[in-house]
C-alpha cells in the first residue's frame, strides 16, 4: 500500500513538472508569447514551474532550430528521477537500462496525455465560445494537430468532429505505446 501511495505521488509530481517542460517546448516551438507582459497566464505558470531546471540546462544543451532541447531533456530527467526512485524502492530488482527505457516511454505517455487534455479543454471552450487569452493559447496549441484531421473529416451538420477523431487516435496511440513498451522490456 505504501509503495502505491509513493508511486502515485511521484507520478503526479513528475507528470505535472515534465508536462510543464514539454508544454514549454511546444509553446516555444509554436512561438506563443509566454512573458508576463504578453498576458498569457499559461506561459507564466509554465515558466514558474520549469525555470529552475530548464535555465541551467540551457547553458549545456543547445536548441535545435525552434526546438528547445533543454526543455525536452528536463522532462526526460524528471521522469527518469521518478522511475529511478521507484526502482530503488523496489530494491534494484532489474537492470537500470530498463529504467532508462521506461523513462522514454514515460515522456511519450505524458505527451499523449497532455495533448488529450488540451484537446478536451479546447473542445469545451469551443462550445462556450470563450474568447480569452487562455482560450486563444489553447487553440493555437491544438490547431496544428487538428489541421491534418480536418482535411479528411468533414463538418457534419455544422459540427466539427476532428477533436473527437483526434481523441480516439490518441487513445489508440496509448494502447500501442503500452504494447511496444511491454515488448521493449522483455
Amino acid at each position: 500500500m505504501l509503495f502505491q501511495i509513493i508511486s502515485l505521488l511521484l507520478e503526479v509530481t513528475a507528470g505535472v513538472l515534465a508536462g510543464a517542460c514539454l508544454l514549454r517546448l511546444y509553446m516555444q516551438h509554436q512561438r506563443i508569447p509566454m512573458s508576463a507582459r504578453s498576458g498569457n497566464p499559461l506561459g507564466r505558470f509554465v515558466f514558474a514551474l520549469t525555470d529552475w531546471l530548464v535555465l541551467p540546462l540551457r547553458r549545456i544543451v543547445p536548441s535545435a532550430g525552434r526546438w528547445d532541447m533543454s526543455s525536452l531533456l528536463a522532462a526526460y530527467l524528471i521522469v527518469l528521477a521518478q522511475f529511478s526512485l521507484l526502482w530503488a524502492l523496489l530494491g534494484f530488482g532489474y537492470s537500470y537500462v530498463s529504467v532508462l527505457i521506461l523513462a522514454v516511454f514515460g515522456v511519450v505517455k505524458i505527451v499523449i496525455s497532455g495533448l488529450t487534455g488540451l484537446v478536451i479543454v479546447y473542445a469545451v471552450l469551443s462550445w462556450v465560445q470563450s474568447r480569452t487569452v487562455l482560450a486563444d493559447v489553447i487553440e493555437r496549441l491544438v490547431q496544428p494537430v487538428l489541421a491534418p484531421i480536418r482535411r479528411f473529416v468533414p463538418l457534419i451538420g455544422g459540427i466539427d468532429l476532428s477533436p473527437l477523431v483526434l481523441l480516439v487516435l490518441l487513445q489508440v496511440a496509448l494502447i500501442v505505446l503500452g504494447h511496444v513498451q511491454g515488448l521493449a522490456l522483455l
